[in-house]
């Protein structure tokens, strides 16, 4: 253990990782800043990956091996979090790459920015195009703290080991919670709701793999169905908050998906002033007791507050070129959340 506490305090979840663990080591161990440990947790591995770290470990004394029993992300990920020892903690995963100046970029950028909590990076995507290929040219885009926390209701806006934060967010608002939804994604809504400021350098500081066995397509808490039941409620407490028309909100978007993303904001105390759509045999229809209306029913800027589900892919992109010319401001007057 070093005399002194690292200024940056890696922590790598492992779990029967033997083809990957040994490159994604040999990526923290080449870092252009050299102030860290790398507390690489093996959760239980029944292959060669405890024996690798092992390997690792007696070669370079930065590296701390956990041994856990297999208890899945979340347990090891607050093991990790309990044995750090740095100002800032980074993650990273045990099949991905990072590139030579990731920890300094991303250690500097909080140094320099007092006000922000939070530091991810852009990503290279390893996998092929498509759905995944696009949500993380989504990811990309998303760099200021101000557009992180607007968009942040549609997905979630970072690639889990791509983030570095600072150490006391973990003491002042709690490390990852274990439940039926994606962990990372929770822990973001919660430090945000919390007032902590999220930003993206700019720089591409991270190679992200798209495995067959990534959790968020094996795992049933990563679900789409798990993804809006966690985030609904704390959707519901931004509206309270910022919504000034609360409990009232009307929703753009009456099909069969987006009502059912919509519905349980009613369990949760919202009314739905009514379902805004472009499909003319959808306008005039009663649906759960709510009209379903043309886009002339939305309501004026600043005399109303809308929610958008829409899950086509460039629905957003469309409705943002009919709101804003025509005054509309996002956060104010609307929010996209799906």
């Amino acid at each position: 253990m070093p005399a002194l506490a690292p200024l940056i305090s890696v922590i790598m979840p492992a779990y029967n990782a033997a083809t990957t663990v040994c490159a994604a080591v040999e990526s923290v161990l080449a870092q252009t800043c050299t102030d860290f440990e790398l507390i690489a947790v093996d959760d239980g591995s029944t292959d060669h990956t405890a024996r690798l770290l092992e390997a690792h470990a007696r070669r370079d004394a930065r590296i701390r091996l956990l041994r856990l029993p297999h208890g899945g992300i979340v347990p090891a990920l607050n093991a990790g979090l309990e044995a750090a020892q740095g100002r800032f903690i980074a993650r990273m995963d045990a099949d991905d790459l990072c590139l030579p100046q990731r920890l300094e970029m991303q250690a500097g950028y909080l140094q320099q920015h007092s006000e922000v909590g939070l530091a991810g990076c852009r990503v290279h995507f390893g996998g092929a195009p498509g759905g995944y290929a696009r949500y993380v040219d989504w990811i990309n885009s998303l760099l200021a703290p101000e557009e992180i926390a607007l968009e942040r209701f549609r997905e979630s806006p970072f690639a889990h080991p791509s983030v570095m934060f600072r150490a006391e967010l973990v003491t002042a608002h709690g490390g990852y919670a274990d439940g039926p939804f994606p962990e990372d994604y929770e822990l973001w809504l919660r430090w945000m709701e919390a007032g902590v400021r999220m930003a993206k350098l700019p720089q591409t500081l991270l190679l992200w793999s798209d495995p067959p066995t990534r959790l968020s397509r094996t795992d049933s808490r990563y679900s789409t169905d798990c993804f809006y039941a966690m985030k609904t409620a704390y959707l519901a407490r931004w509206l309270a908050a910022r919504n000034p028309f609360h409990p009232r909100i009307t929703v753009i978007g009456a099909g069969k998906t987006s009502r059912r993303r919509a519905l349980p904001l009613l369990d949760l105390g919202m009314e739905i002033a009514a379902w805004i759509d472009v499909d003319p045999r959808k306008i005039g229809n009663i649906v759960h007791g709510i009209p379903v209306r043309g886009r002339e029913a939305l309501p004026k800027p600043g005399t109303g507050f809308c929610l958008a589900y829409l899950a086509g892919h460039g629905a957003a992109d469309e409705l943002r070129e009919f709101l804003h010319p025509a005054g509309y401001v996002p956060g104010r007057d609307y929010l996209l959340v799906s």
